[in-house]
């Protein structure tokens, strides 16, 4: 199997593809590549339920019901301009005549970008603002639709982020924000790279907590839990952000990504194969803690995150609930499935 970079001109050969801006029609393009399938080979199966949207650019597809052709899709007819039985399971199979090419897209990405297309009357390069310096600012705005946890958000809430956000330039040596500081932006990092670090009573240079690049975001936690930075970023290199206000943060942002949970639907999640992770200080959790509960504190879960499982559900758990928001945030931001325990762990008896 190969694998081709697409073109915005093939792009536009298939439907609802055509409908969208050049600009966006480019930055799609750059993340989609032609495949191959061979003689025999299987795209999907009847009953499967990943969300991918495929089109066909060249071959004969076999669409199959119980092992029973019922039709086929030919690269270059009118019917291979639509999407592959798009309905969800699929109600048929599908296999590859001869050799086939063909293009997979993730079907929420395609219906954020369609909906944030065809709702607001901007472009990519809009958004952009300055010019492109070093190539591939677009790719933060991708990578922002291709997570997850965004397609939560209401496609009218997404219009409104992007165009409320403001650019920023800085220079290799920057602080964008400092430990100790109020919260007052959620930061996406759009060119360059930066450094995040946290002052301890033995390190006052700071611990390295993360590096950050193209496409990260950073500032959410003390916006989520009112509290102060709990770390510094530093650029590394020249660079840009693209930062939204705290009021809109929470209002556009952070309310759709969470999901609470009482307490009694919590210990349901974690009888059934959940984990409880507890955000707060090594010394509050061995002070006080729930069973079975595994601790990283809310300032160590960029550093941790990759110790976690992605195929196992988290609640997240403080005191109070503020600093498990800001938690529960950061993984379903990064693909995780997270719950905020409502209250927090103080609000009723342990």
């Amino acid at each position: 199997m190969t694998d081709e970079q697409t073109t915005i001109e093939l792009l536009r050969r298939f439907s609802p593809l055509d409908g969208l801006k050049r600009d966006n029609l480019a930055a799609l393009a750059r993340k989609v590549q032609v495949r191959e399938l061979s003689p025999g080979q299987v795209l999907f199966k009847e009953g499967d339920t990943e969300k991918r949207t495929f089109y066909i650019v060249a071959g004969v597809l076999e669409l199959q019901d119980h092992g029973k052709a019922v039709g086929t899709v030919e690269g270059g007819s009118d019917f291979a301009r639509n999407p592959v039985a798009p309905v969800y399971p699929r109600r048929v199979s599908a296999k590859a005549r001869d050799r086939v090419q063909f293009i997979s897209v993730d079907s929420d990405l395609l219906d954020v970008m369609l909906t944030w297309d065809q709702t607001g009357t901007y472009e990519v390069s809009e958004l952009q603002g300055q010019e492109d310096v070093g190539g591939g600012t677009e790719d933060w705005m991708t990578m922002l639709l291709q997570t997850k946890a965004f397609h939560k958000i209401p496609p009218a809430n997404i219009q409104a982020i992007f165009m409320r956000m403001q650019q920023i330039n800085y220079k290799s040596g920057d602080v964008i924000l400092k430990q100790g500081a109020e919260g007052d932006y959620f930061y996406v990092l759009t060119r360059g790279s930066a450094l995040v670090t946290r002052e301890t009573p033995l390190s006052k240079d700071g611990i390295k907590l993360a590096e950050l690049h193209v496409g990260d975001t950073f500032g959410e936690e003390a916006l989520i839990s009112d509290a102060k930075r709990n770390a510094t970023v530093t650029m590394t290199t020249d660079g840009a952000v693209m930062r939204l206000g705290k009021e809109d943060f929470k209002k556009l942002l952070n309310e759709p990504m969470l999901d609470w949970v009482d307490l009694a639907s919590a210990q349901q999640i974690v009888a059934g194969g959940g984990q409880w992770l507890d955000v707060r200080l090594p010394s509050e959790f061995e002070n006080q803690h729930l069973d079975g509960a595994v601790n990283i504190p809310l300032y160590f879960i960029r550093l941790k995150i990759n110790t976690l499982d992605p195929s196992k559900k988290y609640v997240v758990c403080c005191d109070t609930g503020r600093r498990s928001s800001a938690g529960a945030y950061i993984l379903s931001e990064r693909g995780f499935q997270a719950y905020v325990l409502q209250g927090g762990i103080n609000k009723d008896p342990i």
